[in-house]
């Protein structure tokens, strides 16, 4: 029960804000709207204000915005396809940003309430190396291997980046500077090295936005790579899943209390907003595209040769939709 209603909760608010991103443009540059929906199939509830009917539908997964001359001809001024190349890039690409917008929003508020960790040890694990070489709680460690350490990601990339022996530590304790050899200890379980030292958090309003962006920036990076990994076929099939993993993974963050539900709905509003901006065929990214080749060759492309990608895009992601909610079936034991 507890995971349908965060997986319900998570959805909802992720695909709220994205939707909302496009029908709040689109009524900026004038475009009519029929209506804005949250979920699909049936309607639950709807009720019209002015020219637009806001509508709930049965199933919470997905929502749209459904505007004038969208995905038809139309001769009305206010249509979507009458509407400047970029305005329909405005209106295409606010959906993205207002997810990376909630994604940073939810990272500063996580990060300013666990604390953001910083470059000053709070606790040396005795019998660790760190400690074996000297390094003690209060320590600010300054740099590793003469280059200086920022925040804490980069201690640990320092740590890990070390593949054939010690590495030299510089600290400040008590205003004077240390340095100390270490030789970092390999986990192989999770394929890393460590010292055995923990951060000391501080929580400031300054350190939690820079924690959001940095969170924003870490996950944007992962994505990047892991789709460069897709195109040279460097990647596993386990680490690709559907909605099914999703709701699954989001029962999980559940069980462990609201910070890391709502850091997991930051990760997912990450995921959507990045992944509508590929240029795959019916996704944001793809119409972005067209928009802009229209700006740059100064006249559109055939609309009916448009809609039939798009058509085509359309079919293939429900497909693939298909494939990999079996496969996630299959893996979760769900049969």
């Amino acid at each position: 029960m507890t995971t349908a209603i965060a997986a319900i909760f998570a959805f909802f608010l992720v695909v709220l804000v994205h939707e909302f991103g496009h029908f709040a443009v689109a009524k900026l540059v004038g475009i009519k709207v029929h209506e804005f929906a949250i979920g699909m199939g049936p309607r639950l509830t709807n009720f019209k204000k002015g020219e637009t009917e806001y509508s709930l539908r049965l199933i919470p997964i997905g929502g749209y915005v459904k505007m004038e001359g969208e995905d038809e001809k139309s001769d009305d001024v206010r249509s979507f396809s009458n509407k400047p190349p970029l305005a329909r890039m405005a209106v295409l690409a606010a959906g993205a940003f207002m997810n990376f917008l909630l994604a940073l929003i939810i990272f500063f508020f996580v990060s300013y309430s666990l604390g953001v960790p910083t470059t000053t040890i709070e606790k040396v694990i005795p019998e660790k190396p760190a400690y074996k070489s000297g390094l003690r709680s209060g320590d600010q460690i300054i740099n590793i291997n003469g280059k200086e350490t920022e925040s804490w990601e980069s201690v640990v990339n320092e740590i890990n980046e070390n593949k054939s022996g010690n590495i030299k530590v510089t600290v400040l304790r008590n205003g004077t500077k240390k340095e100390f050899n270490v030789k970092p200890q390999y986990i192989e379980k999770d394929n890393r090295y460590e010292i055995g030292i923990h951060s000391k958090t501080k929580k400031s309003v300054t350190m939690a936005i820079k924690g959001g962006f940095r969170s924003l920036g870490l996950i944007l990076g992962a994505m990047i790579n892991f789709f460069k990994s897709l195109f040279v076929g460097n990647f596993s099939s386990a680490e690709v899943g559907g909605p099914v993993r999703v709701v699954h993974m989001i029962g999980k963050a559940a069980q462990y209390g609201l910070l890391n539900l709502f850091s997991f709905i930051g990760l997912i509003s990450v995921n959507l907003g990045f992944f509508n901006l590929l240029p795959i065929p019916a996704l944001d990214g793809s119409r972005l595209l067209f928009a802009l080749t229209e700006l740059v060759r100064g006249k559109p492309i055939n609309p009916e040769k448009e809609g039939l990608i798009h058509f085509i895009g359309f079919v293939f992601l429900l497909l693939l939709m298909v494939v990999v909610t079996y496969k996630d079936l299959t893996q979760l034991n769900v049969f």
